[in-house]
């Protein structure tokens, strides 16, 4: 048997847990009240795939967020939630109207065409977000036998240019939507930032608007793993059990991503772990615009920014914090930050910008 101070100085060789960068909100760990609540359902038998105590207590959770009809479906990862809502709003012959720089159409990997048979019809927009009028761009031909038809949309909140939707802005859509015959998806993967940012609960720009299913993100906001299809409007779906099924996404010890889940809804953690990373990358906005040749790229309302600099000081900052190109032929890049990003790492960042541009 290995001596355990063996096994744990091993261990620090390979991941020192003072060490954080800006590369995205995944790369954090998970929040220690999630880990707590990981080990408080451990222990002892409970019934698998989804008939445990911990998943039945997160339906009522999620009454309280989303409404007494919302029915959330606990899956492994946000593409697996993505492809299974959307396989379940759509027909074989359906198509999906969303952003050209939608998760969906640019980070999965082929995903939803490859794995769900769904048709992507990509509209360009200025800040991630769709708009009625951008919408209309791909909302036509139902009853052209040659053309995929439309029948949802999906946007994300906040959107992956770090934009948020305004309640109302997502109500014209949703009401837009709707009034084509089409149903509306929501891909939450960050939900709690945008909720944040808004200062209004999550029902607000979700049913409370007439959003039809949502994917709700908790990997982002501090849980090891996991997130949710959560149906709201049962009318909107068709067999979303089967479907999870079908799509991989079926968890037999799925107490381990319930409980996470209810850890961060059952009171305020989801919010403040949301605040927390918000604020952060307002800190990191402030610092950045006192830097001459920097220039910030979209409004920071939640936990990223975007920014354009000189190609040569982003790669020599790389060596001392970890980030991402966003579109490397224009110097452009993205700085995340995290629930667990701290003031002191924001101002060391800022200050090693400041070097390196001065370079």
């Amino acid at each position: 048997m290995a001596d355990p101070q063996t096994v744990k100085t091993d261990a620090r060789r390979h991941h020192d847990p003072d060490v954080r960068g800006f590369a995205s909100d995944n790369y954090a760990g998970a929040h220690p009240e999630v880990l707590a609540a990981l080990t408080l359902a451990n222990g002892g038998h409970q019934v698998a795939y989804g008939e445990d105590q911990y998943t039945d207590h997160l339906q009522r959770l999620m009454h309280s967020h989303f409404g007494a009809g919302a029915q959330a479906y606990p899956v492994f990862n946000g593409t697996g939630a993505n492809v299974t809502a959307l396989q379940a709003l759509t027909d074989r012959w359906g198509a999906v109207i969303c952003a050209e720089t939608a998760h969906i159409n640019v980070d999965e990997g082929g995903a939803p065409e490859r794995m769900g048979g769904l048709k992507l019809l990509t509209v360009p927009t200025p800040d991630g977000k769709l708009t009625p009028e951008l919408i209309d761009r791909q909302a036509w031909g139902w009853e052209d036998e040659h053309r995929a038809m439309p029948q949802v949309v999906s946007i994300t909140q906040n959107t992956e240019l770090g934009t948020v939707y305004t309640v109302d802005e997502i109500r014209a859509i949703v009401d837009h939507a709707h009034g084509h015959g089409m149903k509306v998806h929501l891909d939450g993967a960050r939900i709690a930032n945008a909720a944040a940012s808004l200062n209004v609960p999550m029902r607000a720009f979700t049913n409370a608007v007439g959003v039809d299913v949502l994917t709700f993100g908790g990997t982002k906001n501090g849980m090891l793993f996991g997130e949710a299809v959560v149906v709201l409007n049962p009318g909107a779906v068709s067999h979303m059990k089967h479907l999870r099924k079908l799509s991989m996404q079926l968890a037999s010890k799925m107490r381990f991503v319930s409980v996470q889940l209810e850890a961060l809804l059952a009171k305020d953690l989801w919010l403040r772990n949301a605040q927390h990373s918000n604020a952060m990358a307002q800190r990191l906005a402030d610092g950045v615009r006192s830097v001459d040749g920097v220039e910030i790229l979209h409004p920071v309302q939640a936990n990223a920014v975007f920014a354009r600099l000189p190609h040569d000081v982003s790669e020599r900052l790389q060596k001392r914090f970890r980030f991402y190109f966003w579109d490397e032929a224009a110097g452009d890049v993205r700085w995340m930050c995290s629930f667990d990003t701290s003031e002191d790492d924001v101002d060391s960042f800022v200050q090693a910008l400041k070097e390196e541009m001065a370079h």
